[in-house]
C-alpha cells in the first residue's frame, strides 16, 4: 500500500499524542482521536519480538481506522530485525508512518542497547534508520533525547538521522542521565531544530494548552508530543487549538462530560482486552480522578474496580461528590 502521508505537507502545527508504554494502545488512541488529535504514535512494540511472530506484540499493534492517521513505534538495536519488523508491521497492519525509539531512558531498555542507548552509536543509529527506510514505503521518524550525558549530543545526532533518511525528528527535552528529573530544556530543542530541513516535534514538560503554545515559542519546531499531559485529559488536543483560534480555552469539561468519556473509554477498553481487561484500566481511571478534590476515597475504589458496573458506580459517586 502506498501511503499518501507526509510529515513535510502535514498540517502545522502537529499536536500529537506521544507514545507511552502501556497507556498508548488502541482504545486510548481512539479516545483521544474522537476528541481532538491530530495525529497518534502507538506505544512501542519490539522488533525482535514482530520478528519472532510474537502473538501478545501483534496485538499491540493491532489498531482500529478511526486511529488514522497513525505512527507505530518500533524499539531494537539490529538494523536488519528493525528493518524486517518494520516491514511486517506494514504487511500485516498499514501504519501511516513508523516510529524508531531512541530516547527511552528506563533501564531495562538501555541496558539491552535499545532506546537512548543508541544516542551513544551514531553509526549504528544511522545504518538502523537506513535499513528501516529501505523496507519500508511510509515516512520513518525517530524519537529521541538531548542526549545520553550532555544536552548538546543533539546537535550532531539529529543531522545523522536527517542524512540517514529521517522525515520527522522528535526530541524530548532532557538527556538520558536526567532521566524525567528537572525541566525539559526547551532552547536546545530548538538548537536542535535549526541543525536540520525536516520537521522536528517538542516533547517534555508539555502538559496544559498554555504550555504547547510556549513551547512552540521557544522551541521553533513543527508542533509537539503530549505525553502524560494526555492522560487522564484527553481533552488538552482541542483546547490546545482553542486557545490559538480563539484567545482562550473552550471546553472545559464538567463531570458529565468527563463521565461520559470515561465510560466510553472503559466499554472500548473491555472490547479491546476482554472483560478481564477492566483490570488494566485501573490506571486509566486514576489519571481521570487526579485532582479532583476530595476524591481520596473514590481513587482509591478506582484501583480496584472489576468490572464496567463498578467504573458506572465510581464514577456516580463522581458525579455527586461534584455537584
Amino acid at each position: 500500500m502506498t501511503s499518501k502521508f507526509s510529515w513535510a505537507a502535514f498540517p502545522r502545527p502537529i499536536i500529537a499524542l506521544s507514545p507511552m508504554a502501556d497507556m498508548t494502545d488502541s482504545p486510548f488512541c481512539r479516545i483521544v482521536k474522537e476528541i481532538g488529535a491530530a495525529v497518534v504514535f502507538r506505544e512501542m512494540v519490539s522488533s525482535e519480538a514482530i520478528f519472532r511472530e510474537n502473538e501478545k506484540t501483534w496485538g499491540m499493534a493491532a489498531f482500529d481506522d478511526v486511529e488514522r492517521p497513525i505512527i507505530q513505534q518500533i524499539f531494537g538495536n539490529d538494523p536488519e530485525v528493525m528493518a524486517e519488523a518494520a516491514a511486517k508491521i506494514m504487511e500485516k497492519f498499514s501504519p501511516d508512518g513508523i516510529d524508531i525509539n531512541m530516547g527511552c531512558p528506563v533501564y531495562k531498555m538501555v541496558s539491552n542497547f535499545n532506546g537512548a542507548c543508541l544516542m551513544k552509536d551514531p553509526p549504528l543509529a544511522a545504518k538502523i534508520v537506513r535499513a528501516v527506510c529501505s523496507a519500508v514505503n511510509v515516512p520513518v521518524s525517530v524519537k529521541i533525547r538531548l542526549g545520553w550525558s550532555r544536552p548538546d549530543e543533539c546537535l550532531e545526532f539529529v543531522k545523522i538521522l536527517e542524512d540517514a533518511g529521517a522525515a520527522l525528528i522528535t526530541i524530548h527535552g532532557r538527556t538520558r542521565t536526567q532521566n524525567y528529573s528537572g525541566v525539559s530544556d526547551w532552547e536546545m530543542i530548538g538548537r536542535a531544530r535549526a541543525q536540520v530541513k525536516i520537521p522536528v516535534l517538542a516533547n517534555g514538560d508539555i502538559n496544559t494548552p498554555e504550555k504547547v503554545w510556549a513551547a512552540l515559542a521557544a522551541t521553533g519546531a513543527a508542533g509537539v508530543l503530549i505525553a502524560r499531559g494526555a492522560l487522564g485529559n484527553p481533552w488538552i488536543f482541542k483546547q490546545a487549538r482553542e486557545l490559538l483560534t480563539h484567545g482562550r480555552v473552550l471546553t472545559q469539561p464538567d463531570i458529565f462530560a468527563k463521565r461520559r468519556v470515561i465510560l466510553r473509554h472503559a466499554e472500548l477498553h473491555v472490547a479491546h482486552y476482554g472483560p478481564g481487561g477492566i483490570v488494566s484500566f485501573r490506571k486509566h481511571l486514576s489519571w481521570y480522578f487526579k485532582g479532583l478534590a476530595k476524591a481520596r476515597d473514590l481513587r482509591n475504589q478506582a484501583v480496584r474496580v472489576t468490572s464496567l458496573a463498578e467504573v458506572g458506580k465510581v464514577l456516580e459517586a463522581a458525579q455527586k461528590l461534584s455537584t
